[in-house]
């Protein structure tokens, strides 16, 4: 095998076990998928400071934009993560918190946080010499 090769070679049952539908964690694909979209992270996170409005959160996520974080709140609610509360006001006031499940993330969301900020050198690092030892292959 040469040093570039990058092909999987082992069979996806072996990779994915969930890919065999009597494996009892089959489920599980689908919660970290949804765990796994940078802005569900970035929702949960900025929830776990408590309630906040559409347009606060929208101001506290840089970069996200009405409509993603429209779906990604929805997304939230029906994975039973975040509670949206419509208030009968004129015009109506929505806020979103993160229900019991939700809040019970933030501890694993904070630690990967963390260990983000801790290693975020290294990566680069690594990044930057896998990119000068193989010109074109880098992946963004």
């Amino acid at each position: 095998m040469s040093p570039t090769h990058i092909r999987v070679t082992a069979e996806p049952a072996e990779l994915d076990p969930c890919g065999r539908e009597e494996h009892p964690d089959c489920g599980i694909r689908d919660v970290m998928d949804r765990m796994g979209e940078k802005w569900s992270v970035l929702v949960i996170v900025e929830l776990a400071g408590g309630p906040r409005r559409f347009r606060e959160l929208q101001r506290a996520i840089d970069g996200i934009s009405q409509r993603m974080l429209t779906l990604t709140v929805r997304r939230l609610e029906r994975d039973g993560l975040v509670l949206r509360t419509v208030y009968p006001t004129v015009p109506a006031q929505v806020d979103y918190r993160l229900t019991e499940t939700g809040a019970s993330l933030t501890h694993l969301v904070r630690a990967l946080a963390d260990w983000s900020l801790t290693h975020r050198d290294t990566i680069s690092e690594s990044r930057r010499r896998y990119d000068s030892a193989h010109p074109g292959h880098g992946v963004r």
